[in-house]
């Protein structure tokens, strides 16, 4: 299962969105906060920053492999390696 964690207002969660949505792939979303750093949900935000360390978006995290990756560029090119 891909989780992500991202913000709907933020340009490189939605490039995230895209290449999962150009690949077909299954995933759910988590809205912690907007781009800006508004908070919308403690909960996932707590339980982001459990999984990865950081307060930071957009944020992978692909329980079928072990793997949590920030950094938009890093988690489409990883997406690209594993998913294309």
């Amino acid at each position: 299962m891909l989780e992500l964690y991202q913000a709907e207002d933020c340009p490189y969660s939605g490039n995230v969105r895209e290449k999962l949505t150009e690949l077909g792939a299954s995933y759910v979303t988590h809205n912690p906060r907007t781009a800006d750093g508004q908070l919308r949900n403690q909960q996932t935000l707590d339980e982001m920053e459990n999984i990865g360390g950081e307060d930071q978006i957009p944020f992978l995290v692909d329980h079928r492999r072990g793997t949590e990756i920030y950094e938009s560029d890093d988690i489409i090119e990883y997406l690209d390696e594993h998913y294309d």
